[in-house]
């Protein structure tokens, strides 16, 4: 497929390459190099080197082939099963893994673990998200872990997808961040979207603003270097958590992308990802109509960095009070 756009005023010149890897959050920088080399991506009509610089008024033109593979294969990939029935499966996605194959990342991701699982086990799983989404009425960031459902029948795709449209799902996360935050609870409500300096990244400089508000309360201080937070998304727009609690000033651990590296390291503690883990998932179950509410403990290795910060926490360090529910007791919450 062929796209074209045209430089708007006001952006820096810089590299064609390093312009369009901010810009196309699917493609690696070498990617697009070969691509230029190819004559794939040309500027004003000609072909130029990576290292051409762009300018205001330049136009772009990319002709990007969607890379498919032959097939999404079933891969021998442990799951943490917490409830399976003819109609879906809820699991615990374990850090590090990526939900749905794309380009970069065609094997070993949570859909290749599930293939297999239903392979093996005589299942089904819905096919409404296509072949590189099977089942997939939600996702989380590779990094993050905690509860996912996944959905083996279109019919049960269709009814999950409904409830989370309407905000009806209950969700509740947990995330260790830096610094601690004044209020022990509050609202945090900022529009955010793509971000118009780097297509990777989303913010509350965009183009595209899409309103956005997040509950939180503080469970637990460690001094004044980190904080351990509940919260409670209202609206479930991509990085929705990670982009408000740094736009308070208090960026998710380990989240370098947000918070650069100075969120990487605390109190000589290597922070080893993001320290964010959806803990609590609740939906009406699309068969029986009964309200189900599934709950997971932070993984070994958040639970060891919280160890850590509690160790080198003050004496007598006090854990917030009512730090288990949001302020406004609403149960209508939904991903990220």
């Amino acid at each position: 497929m062929i796209t074209e756009f045209v430089i708007t005023p006001g952006e820096q010149p810089k590299r064609l390459d390093v312009f369009l890897v901010n810009r196309e959050r699917d493609m690696s920088r070498s990617g697009i190099q070969r691509l230029i080399e190819l004559g794939r991506i040309r500027l004003n009509d000609q072909v130029v080197k990576p290292s051409q610089k762009i300018k205001p008024g330049d136009r772009i033109t990319m002709d990007v082939p969607k890379p498919e593979p032959l097939s999404i294969k079933g891969e021998a990939i442990p799951l943490e099963v917490l409830f399976e029935d003819d109609s879906l499966l809820v699991l615990n996605k374990p850090p590090g893994i990526v939900v749905h194959p794309a380009p970069g990342n065609w094997t070993g991701t949570l859909v290749n673990a599930l293939l297999h699982h239903f392979q093996t086990s005589g299942g089904t799983i819905s096919t409404i998200g296509g072949k590189e989404r099977p089942g997939l009425v939600h996702r989380l960031d590779k990094e993050t872990s905690g509860i996912m459902v996944v959905t083996k029948t279109d019919s049960a795709h269709r009814a999950l997808a409904a409830q989370f449209k309407l905000h009806t799902i209950v969700r509740v996360y947990e995330a260790i961040v830096w610094g601690v935050p004044k209020k022990g609870r509050g609202l945090i409500e900022l529009a955010i979207g793509r971000d118009t300096k780097d297509r990777k990244k989303f913010s509350a400089r965009t183009t595209s603003p899409k309103q956005s508000a997040t509950e939180y309360v503080v469970a637990r201080r460690y001094g004044k270097v980190a904080a351990h937070v509940l919260l409670y998304p209202r609206t479930g727009r991509t990085h929705q958590l990670r982009v408000h609690l740094t736009s308070i000033g208090h960026p998710i651990l380990g989240d370098h992308t947000y918070g650069g590296r100075r969120v990487c390291t605390v109190e000589e503690t290597t922070i080893p990802r993001v320290m964010l883990h959806a803990r609590t998932l609740g939906f009406v179950h699309p068969i029986s109509g009964v309200m189900e509410e599934f709950t997971s403990s932070v993984p070994t290795d958040m639970a060891l960095v919280m160890s850590e910060l509690e160790r080198h926490s003050p004496p007598g360090e006090k854990r917030s009070q009512k730090g288990n529910e949001p302020f406004t007791m609403s149960r209508a919450h939904v991903d990220r």
